[in-house]
């Protein structure tokens, strides 16, 4: 691997940076499929578009760099062949996502089973919820941070990315639509909210009070986790991992 690609995935990772490495890993039609490419190329892509490297052509690298919009979307490693100056070039897409963290909001007693899930599945869990009543070491033991904080102090500073998933669960407005205004304005890559079809239809209004566009509501799952039919906290926490593993392999 070239050096310079190296250190800036090296940082990417470290600043839970989402980023997809391109590699030439063969091809027909010359050495490669055209002049200029040569297995072992690469392209460190953002989903910005931002790019670092040279796949040998820069016709291929701009195909390789829309392609990875379609692996953002699953995180799981593609090999992909282009048809490219009369030859076939191979690529390998891998993913190097930031590790998954678990932002919940409302320290409720469906919060608690959730975090004991995401924590079990490898997830980093954060709790936040101004109500210090709620919100103590004692009943969130398990989780890896407690913010007793308003959730729109909160989420900015926890720079929201797309490895991010976050489940209102307060059932407040006063908590639930602040949080909700800033993990929208985030890549965040799942948003949940606990409530009935009434309920959310108060957030909706209140999110559309506070200039929040259409399309960025309806990336709201609720009523939040899959219908599994469960009613008790345990089953309503399952139900919302359930769909959060379901985001995050893209489904």
């Amino acid at each position: 691997m070239d050096h310079e690609i190296f250190e800036r995935l090296r940082e990417a990772l470290a600043a839970r940076e989402l980023v997809c490495l391109a590699t030439v890993v063969g091809g027909t039609g010359g050495e490669a499929g055209g002049a200029g490419v040569r297995p072992g190329g690469q392209l460190l892509v953002w989903p910005t578009g931002a790019a670092l490297g040279d796949l040998g052509s820069p016709r291929l690298n701009q195909r390789a760099a829309l392609f990875t919009e379609k692996v953002f979307q699953t995180f799981a490693p593609v090999r992909k062949v282009f048809e490219h100056d009369g030859g076939r070039v191979d690529l390998f897409f891998d993913v190097h996502p930031p590790p998954p963290r678990l932002v919940v909001v409302g320290a409720v007693h469906v919060a608690i089973h959730l975090v004991e899930f995401a924590g079990r599945l490898g997830f980093e869990t954060v709790v936040v919820d101004p109500r210090t009543a709620f919100a103590t070491p004692e009943r969130f033991a398990g989780a890896d941070r407690l913010l007793a904080a308003w959730p729109q102090k909160a989420l900015p500073d926890l720079e929201l990315d797309e490895s991010t998933y976050v489940a209102v669960l307060s059932h407040d407005l006063k908590i639930d639509v602040p949080a909700l205004v800033a993990a929208l304005a985030s890549p965040a890559r799942y948003v949940g909210a606990l409530g009935s079809k009434k309920t959310h239809g108060k957030r909706v209004a209140a999110l559309e009070e506070a200039g929040v566009s259409a399309e960025a509501i309806g990336r709201v799952r609720a009523p939040i986790g899959l219908d599994l039919g469960g009613r008790r906290a345990e089953e309503i926490a399952l139900a919302i991992m359930a769909e959060i593993v379901a985001a995050s392999h893209g489904k």
